[in-house]
């Protein structure tokens, strides 16, 4: 790194490292004994510091919380060390069904079919399984049907601070997410703390969407 990071700067380092998962700017900035405008200020420098010199290690900021973790560049390097399992990309069916819960949540099953034309069950449920979604509450309406959102995964897994930084678009009625499915994977591997790995195929995916599709309809 070009600069040396101050004393401030390698504590937020070594208190990071030590930590097992993300950690709120507000415990941070108690336990560095500053206030939190000044905390902010240091992990955006350190954050900055380590994305410049390309450095193996990432600062990562989610809702206010922060963590550490490798830069997903060096993810072939990871899965070689760890013997992890190559990750198939996710299917055209959950992406979409993911590019609709990211833009329009917290939004219902019934609300994700009228938008697909087809039953939300599989991908909803199997994105649930991959921890890229969540359950967000009840409707209040008949029913009280379960609204669904994106997780805290999904945003790690994407690289993003927080929702309003998610990366889709809408062409006419179709919801497209732009992030690239490669970053999913580096993410995935990258971080210790991750849920298990996806490892369906896009083919089987696609294949038990048609079944459930196909159910739904008789």
């Amino acid at each position: 790194m070009s600069t040396p990071f101050t004393e401030r700067e390698k504590t937020l380092e070594a208190m990071l490292f030590a930590s097992p998962g993300s950690v709120p700017l507000s415990n941070l900035a108690e336990a560095l004994g500053c206030d939190i405008p000044l905390t902010r200020n240091l992990l955006t420098r350190m954050a900055e510091a380590y994305a410049s010199a390309q450095s193996g290690i990432q600062l990562q900021e989610i809702d206010d919380t922060y963590r550490l973790c490798t830069n997903p560049i060096y993810y072939a390097a990871i899965e070689r060390l760890l013997k992890l399992k190559p990750r198939r990309a996710l299917s055209q069916t959950l992406l979409e069904t993911l590019a609709i819960i990211a833009y329009k949540q917290p939004v219902t099953k019934a609300v994700i079919e009228d938008i697909r034309g087809v039953n939300a069950d599989h991908a909803v449920n199997r994105l649930m399984e991959y921890g890229l979604i969540t359950e967000q509450g009840r409707l209040d309406a008949p029913g009280r049907p379960i609204q669904f959102g994106t997780s805290d995964e999904f945003l790690l897994y994407y690289g993003l601070r927080n929702v309003q930084e998610l990366l889709v678009h809408s062409e006419g009625d179709s919801l497209q997410l732009t992030l690239d499915d490669d970053v999913l994977a580096a993410e995935k591997a990258g971080t210790a703390t991750m849920g298990e790995e996806v490892e369906t195929a896009a083919a089987e995916e696609e294949a038990e969407t048609a079944i459930s599709d196909d159910e739904s309809h008789e």
